[in-house]
């Protein structure tokens, strides 16, 4: 608040008040001062009457003096009143934090934490709010595609302009891979959608990382082996780490997914661990496409694809989720990449 501001939220209640209630009860003890002198000495005289003067200046001097105190304690409340309605009304920036003692002190500071929590809850609040609405944005714009050739599918099927049977089984083929790719987008969204909004609380305990790694292989099992792929697992027995192991197995097995499917035929991915008493650190290396030096960035953002003619079915999400997994569990995860030669995710999950 400018200095010389008159606030708007001004009451002279208290004041009033207290006006009214100093000068009844300063009233009372000057009548009292005389009744006693008159009592004493059956008379008023010039020096008793100089006496009552001069406790009528004290009482003056006491009230101008107790007055301007109190004063100035209520206009710094009404100051702290008028920002708090500035807030109300929307204001963001308020002036620099003041520093005083006393109870009006801790009130400014009591004033200016609750100040810092509401700016937080508010800018939460905008923010799930726009979540939300990209969300929403990113799940009707991605599922276009797909319910656009399940209609033009399905209307050649019910139209019989489809003859030969192995077309048929074709097209009935792409339909049920469209769907697949719809599931697998809207259940990824869902969990992205609740990580991130705090909804999932993870269950961290210590929990030995080989069998999660193995748990996580067996879940890409069958596409590594369609591929002639092979997995290359090199993990103490010993490693353990705080984390949850369900939804860690899921992160990885969104990895291997990865490396698989942007590695050629026949070529080798290595799951490794490395563990120390600072830290346990999860890598995940294949020998595929790589990646551009200018794409890296942008690979854990929802959607964003690098290579859209290596897996076009790719919805391009498994890499945000797990970011947002192994975040969501106080670890990091970053890449290494050098395209046509290899790509490297690292997890690391800090003691």
């Amino acid at each position: 608040m400018c200095a010389g501001k008159e606030p708007k939220m001004k009451s002279d209640y208290e004041r009033n008040q207290f006006k009214i209630k100093y000068w009844i009860i300063a009233v009372v003890f000057l009548l009292l001062g005389a009744a006693w002198i008159w009592l004493q000495h059956g008379e008023l005289t010039w020096r008793n009457a100089s006496i009552l003067a001069l406790f009528l200046i004290f009482l003056i001097v006491v009230y101008i003096f107790t007055y301007r105190r109190l004063h100035k304690v209520y206009s710094e409340v009404e100051e702290i009143s008028e920002m708090m309605s500035e807030m109300m009304e929307g204001k963001e920036e308020l002036p620099e934090e003041q520093y005083k003692e006393g109870a009006v002190g801790v009130l400014y500071t009591n004033f200016y934490k609750v100040v810092g929590i509401l700016k937080e809850n508010r800018n939460r609040e905008l923010n799930e709010k726009i979540f939300l609405r990209d969300i929403i944005s990113d799940i009707s714009h991605q599922l276009k595609t797909p319910l656009a050739s399940l209609n033009v599918f399905i209307d050649l099927l019910l139209e019989n302009k489809i003859d030969d049977d192995a077309k048929r089984k074709q097209v009935l083929s792409e339909a049920a891979n469209q769907l697949s790719r719809m599931e697998w987008m809207v259940l990824s969204m869902l969990k992205l959608a609740r990580i991130e909004a705090g909804a999932i609380q993870f269950d961290k305990n210590s929990t030995p990382v080989k069998p999660i790694l193995m748990q996580a292989m067996e879940g890409v099992q069958f596409l590594v082996q369609k591929r002639n792929q092979t997995i290359l697992l090199e993990c103490n027995d010993s490693a353990e780490m705080l984390c949850d192991g369900e939804w860690l197995t899921e992160a990885i097995i969104n990895l291997l997914k990865n490396a698989s499917d942007y590695s050629g035929e026949g070529k080798r991915i290595w799951l490794e661990v490395e563990h120390t008493n600072v830290y346990t650190r999860i890598y995940v290396k294949d020998e595929g496409v790589g990646i551009a030096e200018e794409e890296l960035p942008n690979i854990f953002k929802r959607f964003y694809r690098v290579h859209q003619e290596v897996n076009p079915n790719s919805v391009g999400i498994g890499l945000s989720l797990t970011k947002s997994i192994v975040e969501g569990m106080g670890g990091s995860i970053r890449v290494q990449s050098e395209e046509g030669e290899y790509t490297w995710f690292i997890l690391t999950f800090v003691k």
